[in-house]
């Protein structure tokens, strides 16, 4: 079963300084309907004026993932990592028992669109943590990417839930073929470009919930970039 959540229908939050849509409710976006799925809490597009960002704030028992579409995010954490994150990496930062960050746009003229991305962890209390890793190689090769999961897979990064987060960029029009245990579920969400899931039609934004679909057929279009979630 398919459970479509258009582009259009997300929460909507324009800061001037931030152009943000909500997959699921956040902030002060409520929708009781759409508060997350499965252990995937949050899926959050947004594109940062040039020279601004979030400023120092805290969290605490989240996984936290960064995933850049185009531009640049500058990351610092109480911690001490300090990192700048571009296309192609995949920040990722437990925030267990209490963490500060801020994430900032270090251009002056350009932009920075992308996905922010929190999953429950599997057990509240852990120490804050932090990692982050380029797949850009293994993207240009093609096919779906392993970027997140539980066990290092692939030489992904580690997360603390039974989550997998894979990513595909199409650099023409490629099939993918992703099979799904009988109990597992799955969300597909589309970053750019024109998909086709199980002969469902999708577009830049769209996200889809998946359930008792033994396969996924995926069809994506040249330049189109997809998120895999495969969630317990």
């Amino acid at each position: 079963m398919l459970t479509i959540r258009k582009s259009r229908e997300r929460g909507h939050a324009d800061h001037g300084w931030l152009d943000t849509w909500h997959t699921f409710s956040f902030a002060d976006y409520y929708d009781p309907d759409h508060m997350g799925f499965r252990h995937l809490r949050v899926i959050n597009e947004d594109k940062v004026a040039p020279a601004q960002g979030f400023g120092q704030h805290g969290h605490r028992d989240m996984e936290i993932l960064t995933w850049i579409l185009e531009g640049a995010l500058q990351h610092k954490d109480s911690m001490g990592n300090g990192d700048v994150i571009r296309p192609g990496e995949i920040q990722y930062m437990s925030a267990g028992t209490g963490v500060l960050h801020s994430e900032l746009n270090p251009s002056k003229t350009e932009p920075v669109h992308l996905l922010q991305i929190w999953i429950l962890p599997k057990t509240a209390g852990e120490a804050p943590r932090y990692g982050q890793k380029s797949f850009a190689r293994e993207l240009e090769r093609g096919g779906l990417v392993t970027v997140a999961s539980p066990d290092g897979a692939e030489g992904s990064l580690v997360i603390r839930q039974d989550a997998k987060l894979m990513v595909a960029r199409a650099e023409k029009d490629e099939t993918f073929a992703y099979p799904l245990d009988d109990r597992r579920f799955a969300w597909l969400q589309v970053a750019r470009g024109q998909v086709e899931l199980n002969g469902t039609q999708l577009e830049a934004g769209d996200g889809v919930a998946v359930q008792r679909e033994p396969e996924l057929a995926i069809r994506a279009r040249k330049g189109s970039e997809i998120l895999l979630f495969d969630l317990s």
